[in-house]
């Protein structure tokens, strides 16, 4: 199964909220569910997919591995955990969470252990998150040629991250969208609300739309349902080229994720 190019992000989400907003989610008609091992929350994810009753093979299932369980004798005892919790016999995406360290000097090791669980069918694609130019080199050159799928990454319209995703382009990565919506700030953005009420649609909507019509998948989370149902109509808004034009103005380097242990940025 094609990753969708519309998915509900869960980072954030925990215990009952989280359960609560990918059951929405499913009955709204999204398919595609991103989660991971840091954000504490396979269970409830795997709970609302079970209680959902839309079929397995409908659904489209990302997840990360966590650093802490990079080392061999980690690894794929953790991804067994994690469908065990989400109550699946395997995930679509398996991603590397973060690079560890930063400049990816065990790489080797985990990115073997990620191959691993493909050939052992615990996941039908693999690929990394929060990757540079440089460690995706680097990834390519331990991976077998083209099994590397993905890339997620921050991108939204105030950190575009057009360097990376260009790059990402030319080597057949394909790009997911994690912060769509910067935590909020860019839909307050008077330029993306004026295209907004031109076209009579929400910014969030002018924000998925911008990032679909590049090639990109988005996983923007909520917990609400009439959020959840305007960012679904996303998928369906088409912008004109002038319209994307004033959103390329808009970069502005506003990274909103940097943790400590994050790579040096492109």
């Amino acid at each position: 199964m094609e990753m969708p190019n519309l998915g509900m992000g869960t980072f954030r989400l925990e215990g009952e909220e989280a359960y609560n907003s990918v059951k929405m989610a499913l009955d709204e008609g999204f398919r595609h569910i991103d989660t991971a091992q840091m954000y504490g929350n396979e269970a409830e994810v795997g709970k609302a997919i079970a209680d959902s009753g839309v079929a397995r093979e409908e659904l489209y299932v990302t997840t990360k591995v966590n650093m802490k369980n990079f080392e061999q004798k980690d690894f794929l005892p953790s991804v067994k955990v994690s469908l065990e919790k989400l109550k699946l016999d395997y995930v679509d995406m398996l991603l590397i969470h973060w690079p560890s360290p930063a400049n990816g000097d065990n790489m080797d090791v985990y990115l073997g252990e990620l191959m691993k669980a493909k050939e052992n069918g615990l996941t039908k694609s693999i690929g990394v998150s929060n990757f540079t130019i440089g460690l995706l080199e680097k990834a390519q050159t331990i991976l077998p040629t083209g099994v590397l799928a993905n890339n997620q990454v921050e991108v939204h319209p105030y950190l575009q991250n057009n360097k990376l995703r260009s790059y990402c382009n030319q080597v057949g990565i394909h790009v997911t969208a994690y912060m769509p919506f910067a935590v909020g700030k860019v839909l307050k953005d008077e330029t993306l609300k004026a295209i907004a009420e031109k076209h009579e649609v929400s910014a969030a909507q002018v924000v998925i739309a911008w990032a679909q019509q590049q090639g990109i998948t988005v996983i923007p989370s909520s917990t609400k349902r009439e959020n959840l149902q305007d960012n679904f109509a996303g998928a369906n808004l088409s912008l004109e080229s002038k319209d994307m034009a004033k959103i390329a103005e808009l970069e502005r380097g506003g990274r909103q994720v940097d943790p400590d242990f994050a790579p040096e940025w492109d």
